[in-house]
């Protein structure tokens, strides 16, 4: 069970390769410190993988697969900072590095 802090627009989130992790969407209707909140379909775009240099399978956007239980936005449950992604195309994950820590979900 995913536990933690909130995820939010000024949330750090990197792929495990150091690539800058960001959302392309989050609920608009819920906000903590004054940043809208993700969600779990929110999709997140990477720039920056240290894979690209190398490879033709870097990491370019996160999925989230695990999220929170029991705290929902909009009926879809919202990212913790313990929930757990999966990058496309290397199909490592996303570290969260730092979020806020007022609001927390189960």
């Amino acid at each position: 069970m995913a536990t933690g802090y909130l995820l939010h627009l000024g949330a750090t989130v990197n792929c495990l390769h150091g690539g800058t992790a960001q959302p392309m969407t989050t609920d608009p209707r819920v906000k903590v410190g004054g940043q809208p909140i993700s969600v779990q379909t929110s999709q997140y775009v990477i720039a920056g993988c240290s894979l690209a240099a190398s490879s033709t399978v870097f990491c370019a956007n996160g999925t989230w697969v695990k999220a929170a239980l029991r705290v929902k936005a909009g009926a879809v449950p919202v990212v913790l900072q313990d929930s757990q992604a999966v990058c496309t195309a290397s199909g490592t994950g996303l570290q969260v590095i730092s979020t806020q820590t007022r609001v927390k979900g189960e």
